[in-house]
């Protein structure tokens, strides 16, 4: 007699589990690390991406273009956050890091095939992590704080470094100047908020310019503003989050007056509500008025006659940024305006840039912020300038905060797997073949710059197992002479932090794929739609009363 079979799960649910379920995962993450492989490094290609809307993104950033591509397979998406996760804490080596880890699934595929089981693996993998990490911090090279200038060297090598395989490489000396320059500038907490990068089209790349204090785009303004002067020396700022101008009467207010006087009253009433502001604000002694909310124009007039300037409907994060550099503080009304709520700056002007007008407050006091004025021909350009100038200002401040380095190019990647070879000869056990297995999988790195620079990898591999068993250290890719070279003679360096946050990221994603053993899909019903789409949104239905 058949037993009945029990139906746990509701009809059409898709269930997978066991050695094929991990294994599809695996092939799922091979697919991801395929879409950015071929980023890697300074011989990296670029990705053109298109969203549904048709909006088009040039980028060989690896956190960008995973952002960008729509990933649904649910073990694939853990790959896409540890590239966002390595973005937002260290701002480089995303492509490293997904690499990596799609390596380390396909080194243990065939362990996983012959059915060795997971939580085996996964404990190498973590002794391994554990000992790459140790190492990394044994062989980095610290970096003396005391001496100002050899840290402003390191720091503009590390940004160079950084920006080695972006589009901007031709300029990387000009911008890791600039970008080191800028985060210099920062207080000690090095606030990412307080660099502003303004992008003006027109000019060419080296058009660009840092601007020591604040410098934002001219906002609407209305008439008068041009007899307003463009140039002052040390002004004081009055911050606002003020209207400044005339009221139109609500449509339905009802004023019922006797006689004509009673309505000029009215009117007169309003005017020197207004009036009263503009004079307190003058009295102040502000030179330069910024508001929040728009200026009207007569306001502009009365401030143009007094020789003052203003500007309206200035964005909220330009108004903070004005506030930390210039001092001060943001005020909701004119009836305090003292002079400790007011900022001030050596020079405010206002200039022309390309096709726009900006606003310029430099040599402030308090200067804890700074602006970047990027130029550039296409649009898709200076965004990617942007992304590329991004990751090297993290990068420079994490090598202020953790001052060790190490050097780039498939160097550390190569002198921890040959440690690892060694030690797992040591030990006996599976453990001796995952953990050789994870030695291998590190070689990915050195293997793809490789290939992306279109070197015969195997052969150059090979040079570099040989140098680093006779102890060069630092031995990685050269890839201007298609050779091995000392890459930390070559300056080509990074913050050793970078390195063991991917390495960490990376074997964290990969023992968390292996620890899935099945998949439970729910079915997507096709009778009602998605939950709380199908009314609730646009008119409800007519009730039948």
């Amino acid at each position: 007699m058949m037993p009945t079979p029990v139906i746990l799960l509701k009809e059409g649910t898709d269930t997978s589990q066991g050695v094929p379920q991990l294994i599809s995962n695996i092939n799922a993450c091979q697919v991801i690390a395929e879409a950015v492989r071929t980023t890697l490094g300074p011989r990296g290609m670029d990705k053109l991406m298109v969203d549904s809307r048709g909006k088009a993104t040039i980028s060989n950033d690896g956190a960008t273009i995973l952002k960008l591509l729509d990933v649904v397979h649910p073990a694939a998406k853990t790959l896409v956050d540890i590239a966002r996760s390595q973005d937002a804490e260290v701002g480089d080596g995303t492509t490293s890091v997904t690499l990596l880890a799609a390596e380390f699934l396909k080194q243990l595929k065939p362990y996983v095939e012959e059915g060795l089981h997971p939580q085996t693996i996964i404990r190498a993998f973590r002794n391994a992590t554990h000992l790459a990490v140790k190492k990394t911090k044994e062989i980095a090279v610290t970096v003396k704080k005391d001496n100002k200038k050899e840290q402003r060297e390191l720091l503009v090598k590390c940004a160079a470094t950084a920006m080695n395989s972006k589009l901007i490489a031709g300029q990387k000396e000009f911008f890791s100047e600039m970008v080191v320059e800028a985060v210099m500038m920062l207080d000690e907490l090095l606030p990412l908020k307080m660099i502003g990068i303004k992008k003006v089209q027109g000019g060419a790349l080296e058009d660009s310019q840092l601007v020591a204090g604040v410098a934002f785009k001219k906002t609407f303004s209305y008439a008068g503003f041009e007899m307003q002067p463009k140039r002052y020396a040390n002004p004081k700022i009055a911050l606002l989050n003020v209207e400044l101008e005339l009221k139109a009467e609500k449509d339905n207010a009802e004023v019922r007056v006797k006689c004509v006087e009673d309505y000029q009253a009215i009117v007169d009433a309003e005017w020197n509500i207004l009036y009263d502001k503009l004079d307190k604000i003058c009295k102040s002694g502000a030179k330069v008025v910024l508001s929040k909310l728009p200026i009207g124009d007569v306001a502009t007039q009365y401030f143009a006659d007094r020789d003052l300037f203003c500007a309206g409907r200035v964005q909220e994060e330009d108004l903070k940024r004005t506030m930390m550099a210039c001092g001060g503080s943001i005020q909701t009304s004119v009836g305090s305006l003292t002079d400790d709520v007011l900022g001030q700056c050596e020079v405010f002007e206002e200039l022309q840039v390309g096709g726009e007008r900006y606003n310029f407050f430099k040599g402030c006091p308090r200067s804890r912020a700074c602006t970047i004025i990027l130029r550039g021909g296409a649009e898709q350009f200076m965004e990617e300038t942007e992304r590329s100038l991004h990751d090297a200002i993290m990068i420079v401040r994490r090598a202020i905060k953790n001052d060790s380095i190490v050097a780039g190019g498939g160097a550390i990647e190569m002198e921890l797997s040959k440690y690892l070879r060694d030690y797992s000869r040591t030990i006996p056990g599976k453990q001796q073949l995952l953990i050789g297995a994870y030695a291998k999988a590190l070689e990915v790195i050195p293997r793809q710059l490789c290939d992306n620079a279109g070197f015969d990898a195997t052969n150059i591999l090979n040079k570099l197992r040989a140098k680093h068993a006779q102890g060069g250290m630092w031995y990685g890719v050269d890839v201007n002479n298609e050779d091995i070279a000392d890459n930390y003679l070559a300056c080509v360096w990074e913050p050793s932090v970078v390195r063991i946050n991917a390495l960490t990221a990376a074997s964290e994603a990969a023992c968390l794929i292996l620890s899935v053993d099945e998949t439970i899909k729910n079915p997507r019903s096709s009778v009602d739609g998605p939950p709380g789409g199908g009314r609730g949104r646009g008119r409800g239905r007519p009730h039948a009363h």
